[in-house]
């Protein structure tokens, strides 16, 4: 029954971030965290099955032409080696504390997402140079590693406000940069151990809804995009709220 309730789950929360290139593995965190062997493996399993959604989102992304893979490949080393080692030193820092903080991010990237559409209309683009896109990568690449979630949720609002990039293209490459997170989450979280099963059946159910959920990206604008990922980044900023809260 538990793998199960755990690919069903998996699947519901994949269905919703693939259309947004997100994989809210804060939603799917705390059901993980009920059946793991241990909070750590739990985490890990959770960082894991978070980069294959990401992976098979990118899949359709790609195939889209929705990735941007200059931005890609400057942010994925550093999130890799930001993963790696938030995933080293996890445990090290007060869990609550951090997920509130990343909670109220990611609730202020929900207000900046709402309103891009209105400084794109009057013409103002921004845009970001390297070092911002470098430290961007890192940076959320760290913060995930530690709590066991790839945090597109972060760097999307972020790519979107501080690089410029326009909304699908940001959707894809979140997607695509989430896949070098979780890899580098993974490998971290290998010496403190992985819930295997947990993460197998998390995958069983997150793989098929996140391909799913890409595959609804393209029917929308990017207006109605914006909504969407809006709406979706309130969603996940209150429920990292309720966990720092609750525990």
């Amino acid at each position: 029954m538990e793998p199960l309730v755990v690919a069903l789950w998996s699947f519901a929360v994949a269905v919703a971030g693939g259309v947004a290139g997100l994989v809210l593995g804060n939603l799917r965190l705390p059901v993980l965290l009920q059946f793991a062997a241990s909070p750590a493996a739990g985490a890990g399993a959770n960082v894991a099955v978070s980069g294959l959604s990401a992976l098979t989102a990118s899949v359709a992304h790609w195939r889209a032409g929705r990735i941007e893979w200059r931005l890609f490949w400057l942010m994925a080393p550093p999130s890799l080696l930001g993963g790696i080692g938030g995933g080293l030193i996890s445990g090290l820092l007060p869990k609550r504390v951090l997920l509130a903080a990343i909670a109220l991010v990611v609730l202020f990237g929900a207000y900046e997402i709402s309103r891009r559409d209105r400084f794109a209309d009057a013409g103002e683009r921004p845009g970001g140079g390297v070092l911002a896109a470098l430290t961007i990568a890192f940076a959320v690449g760290v913060l995930g590693g530690l709590v066991g979630l790839i945090l597109g949720t972060l760097r999307l609002p972020a790519m979107v406000k501080w690089l410029g990039t326009s909304p699908k293209a940001a959707v894809g490459t979140n997607a695509a940069v989430g896949t070098i997170v979780g890899l580098g989450g993974l490998l971290g979280h290998l010496p403190s151990g992985v819930d295997w099963p947990l993460l197998w059946a998390g995958a069983a159910g997150a793989i098929p809804g996140a391909y799913l959920g890409a595959q609804l990206t393209g029917r929308l604008d990017d207006a109605a995009l914006l909504r969407v990922i809006s709406a979706i980044l309130v969603i996940a900023g209150l429920a990292l709220g309720v966990e720092a809260v609750v525990g």
